[in-house]
């Protein structure tokens, strides 16, 4: 059954912005809206793997042509140079089809690899990890979060690497390392020691590249998902894997650092990226609405429907202008914790409300695959967790608040 297709017109240029962001918006959406969302059959799991690789590779040449290949990317290193709202926006746009990410050459976890690589990593790091994977080469996974260990406390993470001659030894499991299966190297984070200023030791947590093919290197499993086996959410166990020192990214203990770096940006573009599901969920909401015959009349006449829309109305033009405000006060240098708490807490929220109505008005059509509601839903739910529980950003909203309420200091309320 056909999908309804974004309306390319619908993306009007935003008074605010910058012509180059506003062109960039328009450019993505006719490409989004004319080809790729019509042919989301054809690049699907069921798709023909041949006729799959073809499209990608076609459509992939034709963003590169439109120069808006890699929005995450500086110039000097093939992508596009847009900036940090730039991308925030772009994501809106991308989001409206899954598929999107990958052709634009966005692709998490790599893309966040590849941002990391490029701030702390050497020059040796670059041309041997970095660039293979921007010239599409190689792909690579995040391995951080461990079962049995909380992930929303990163301090916590017992993987450890020790130091023997000029190598790091590794021991330990994680589990939901995305992309493990495909991935040539995984960035690895690890508890680390050095000696202190006392004769102590103090441990630290730092980031290390592990190509997958490294002895001991082994992934027991893909996490079920959902329900859904086979995916690419690996448990990995690291049995004295050995790696050069030169591996290490960024100074000694500066892991957790790195890993905040990826995340704080990475919150602001999983909203982003819900804003952009949210309108497309609401537009199929819409349309069935307008077309659906129930009960001697349009499901647009009915006054549940009709709360459903407005209620979607509110829900996503709120979480649009909350990941904004917060995308903005980040560029400004500004402290952002409560801003990217917030957001985390609210957008995915409020994508599991819009999803959910546009579920309920579609009927059964909802929950089957003619649409991209069901998945939608489940990663709504999924990022309640991911990045850090809701619980763990309450807490931390409310402690800036209270800190700043105690201290006696003003603050801007757009800022807090």
């Amino acid at each position: 059954m056909a999908i309804p297709s974004l309306n390319v017109l619908s993306v009007a240029p935003i008074p605010s912005l910058s012509d180059e962001i506003n062109k960039v918006r328009l450019d993505t959406a006719k490409i989004v809206s004319e080809h790729i969302i019509p042919n989301e059959d054809k690049l699907g799991g069921a798709a023909d793997p041949d006729e799959r690789d073809q499209l990608i590779q076609e459509l992939r040449e034709y963003v590169k042509d439109s120069d808006l290949w890699a929005p995450h990317l500086p110039k000097e290193y093939g992508g596009m140079g847009i900036g940090f709202l730039g991308h925030a926006y772009m994501n809106e746009i991308l989001a409206w089809s899954p598929f999107s990410n990958y052709i634009f050459g966005v692709q998490a976890p790599t893309s966040g690899n590849q941002s990391v690589l490029i701030k702390y990593g050497t020059p040796e790091q670059k041309k041997e990890f970095l660039e293979p994977t921007i010239r599409g080469e190689q792909t690579s996974c995040f391995s951080m979060t461990e079962p049995d260990n909380p992930g929303s406390d990163p301090r916590s993470l017992q993987t450890t690497a020790v130091r023997d001659g000029d190598e790091w030894v590794i021991n330990g499991r994680k589990w939901f390392t995305s992309n493990g299966r495909n991935a040539s190297w995984a960035l690895v984070m690890c508890r680390t020691e050095e000696a202190d200023d006392e004769g102590g030791v103090n441990e630290k947590m730092t980031q290390i590249i592990v190509p997958t093919d490294t002895e001991g290197f082994t992934i027991e499993r893909s996490v079920p998902v959902w329900g859904h086996a086979g995916g690419d959410h690996c448990e990995i166990t690291y049995k004295d894997v050995r790696v050069p020192l030169a591996n290490q990214l960024g100074t000694l203990g500066s892991g957790h650092a790195a890993a905040q770096d990826r995340l704080g940006a990475g919150r602001v573009y999983h909203c982003m990226n819900c804003v952009g599901q949210m309108w497309r969920a609401f537009d199929l909401m819409v349309k069935r609405a307008t077309e659906r015959q129930v009960h001697g009349g349009l499901l647009e006449d009915k006054q549940f429907t009709q709360g459903a829309i407005a209620d979607s109305y509110m829900d996503i033009q709120a979480s649009r202008l909350m990941t904004i405000n917060c995308a903005e006060v980040i560029d400004s240098g500004n402290d952002p914790r409560t801003e990217i708490s917030a957001i985390k807490i609210f957008v995915p929220n409020a994508l599991h409300r819009v999803v959910d109505r546009a579920i309920q008005i579609h009927g059964a059509m909802g929950v089957s695959g003619d649409t991209p509601l069901a998945g939608m839903y489940q990663g709504a739910r999924t990022l309640r967790i991911a990045d850090g529980p809701d619980e763990v950003h309450k807490i931390l909203i409310a402690k800036n608040v209270l800190k700043r309420y105690h201290s006696g200091e003003t603050w801007d309320f757009g800022v807090l």
